[in-house]
């Protein structure tokens, strides 16, 4: 393999936590995922999120179309808005991550629902979702299943879909 072509395969190769990216159609360096976990949910419970940080080092506007997930029957990007002093949740069609900028996946706000679980979560345990981006890349990260923190809404709180 050339030095180039060496290179360019490294450069495919993104770190995030353990996630890696797929060389065929990466989403490059210029994206970067990192802080990705899904939220820990009490057995037999049928949906969970998961939550990241994206960083766009491009000078193009970019956006997360869709995710995919094995762990979930289906998967949906949300977010959150106040309907007169309720929050609610809503599937969303893409999640923008701004040139030079970053898109924060967290509770209350953007999200990535997994909805129909496969299996039960172990908390530790990694689960592989697959972003896909509106300039047809794509990157597979993986998210460590961790207990939400006392300061993040609960799964089932004052929030409805």
């Amino acid at each position: 393999m050339k030095k180039g072509g060496l290179i360019s395969l490294l450069s495919a190769v993104v770190l995030s936590g353990t996630g890696l990216v797929s060389p065929a159609h990466a989403a490059g360096p210029s994206l970067v995922v990192h802080d990705a976990y899904v939220r820990l949910v009490p057995p037999g419970a049928m949906t969970s999120a998961a939550f990241m940080v994206l960083d766009n080092t491009s000078t193009a506007d970019r956006q997360l179309l869709r995710a995919e997930s094995a762990m979930a029957g289906t998967v949906e990007l949300h977010t959150h808005i106040n309907d007169n002093g309720v929050m609610k949740m809503r599937a969303v069609s893409a999640i923008p991550v701004p040139a030079k900028g970053q898109a924060q996946l967290k509770p209350s706000g953007n999200h990535i629902m997994l909805i129909d679980l496969k299996a039960a979560l172990q908390e530790g345990q990694d689960v592989p979702i697959t972003l896909y981006f509106d300039d047809g890349s794509h990157l597979t990260v993986t998210a460590l299943i961790k207990k939400p923190s006392a300061s993040s809404p609960t799964p089932n709180g004052a929030m409805k879909h």
